[in-house]
């Protein structure tokens, strides 16, 4: 009976052992990237919260001003999650063998054509205009062409398109009235129509995109580096569970959440993010409906460029 109770003893031991040393160990902390702006703005409440120690994963946040800061720490390494533009993030994982995922879509499209006058109404007025605009050779350039040649308009001939490196300096000279015509993210174009009261909003780009694609007008995205997913993918979902709140709360709290956007360096002034929040389309989108998405804007992005999304589509392993 004793030697019984010890075999017993024993394999409640081992099973304890197994048990314990089955569950998943976590990181002391998950490294998080995110852009200012509309690609940043929905984590501002997670932000806050990993702050005052209110979330259930451990968070460090870099907030950053440029797409190529972030670039560069996600193929350091020295980053575990990043937002980044969605081309941004296939040139990654061309660039890293394929040592990224992309895990959610979290910002769709935010470009606008705005005008000092009242000449612009379609795609096709822009026919023998100047337009000023930023991110060239980046989504917004992609974007653009692809709508301009969706309405039979080339983009080299039809109009003439002048880049400028900052939105930041488009939206200072619209202010100013020195740009007639100009393409911008939000929320520089809430920037620009509290600046100048003679500005409007033209066209909302999203609304053209949707008029001739069948795909979603897809902006940023939520990429996760794949070793730390593979070594702590509980801690992965714990983020995207406390990420989707946030989300959750800055669509549903605008008067709160610009505030806690302005205190995470996100936008600079509260009073701008309010305005231009209805106008981010920022959402969490995973799962299939992700994939899906994802794959079919980048597939519009390699049509313009192979190099826009760093001249080979990723392959299935792609999707987390």
């Amino acid at each position: 009976m004793k030697k019984l109770i010890s075999v017993l003893l024993t394999i409640v031991l081992i099973a304890a052992c197994f048990a314990g040393c089955a569950q998943e160990k976590k990181p002391d902390a998950v490294r998080v990237a995110t852009l200012m702006g509309p690609t940043g703005m929905g984590m501002a409440k997670l932000m806050d919260d990993a702050a005052n120690g209110k979330t259930e994963g451990g968070y460090e946040f870099t907030v950053a001003s440029s797409p190529d800061q972030v670039a560069s720490d996600v193929i350091s390494g020295s980053v575990d999650i990043a937002a980044v533009p969605v081309n941004l993030a296939s040139v990654l994982w061309n660039k890293t063998a394929g040592s990224v995922q992309v895990a959610a879509v979290n910002t769709l499209g935010v470009l606008y054509i705005l005008e000092n006058g009242d000449t612009i109404h379609s795609i096709a007025d822009l026919a023998g205009k100047t337009l000023y605009a930023t991110g060239q050779g980046a989504t917004p350039e992609y974007v653009l062409n692809y709508l301009l040649a969706a309405n039979g308009l080339d983009p080299e001939t039809d109009l003439t398109i002048e880049y400028l490196a900052e939105h930041t300096e488009l939206a200072t000279k619209m202010s100013a009235g020195d740009v007639v015509l100009g393409m911008l993210p939000e929320p520089n174009v809430t920037a620009v129509l509290s600046g100048n009261p003679d500005v409007r909003i033209a066209l909302d780009l999203t609304e053209e995109w949707d008029k001739v694609s069948d795909s979603a007008l897809i902006q940023g995205c939520i990429i996760v580096n794949k070793q730390f997913a593979e070594e702590y993918p509980g801690a992965v979902e714990t983020f995207l569970e406390e990420y989707r709140a946030s989300v959750d709360f800055v669509n549903e709290n605008p008067e709160d959440a610009s505030v806690l956007i302005e205190a995470a360096g996100i936008v600079p002034k509260a009073a701008v993010a309010r305005k231009a929040l209805p106008n981010c389309n920022i959402c969490l989108i995973t799962g299939d409906e992700m994939k899906t998405a994802v794959r079919q804007m980048l597939d519009v992005l390699y049509s313009a460029d192979p190099k826009s999304v760093g001249g080979a589509l990723p392959d299935e392993d792609f999707y987390r």
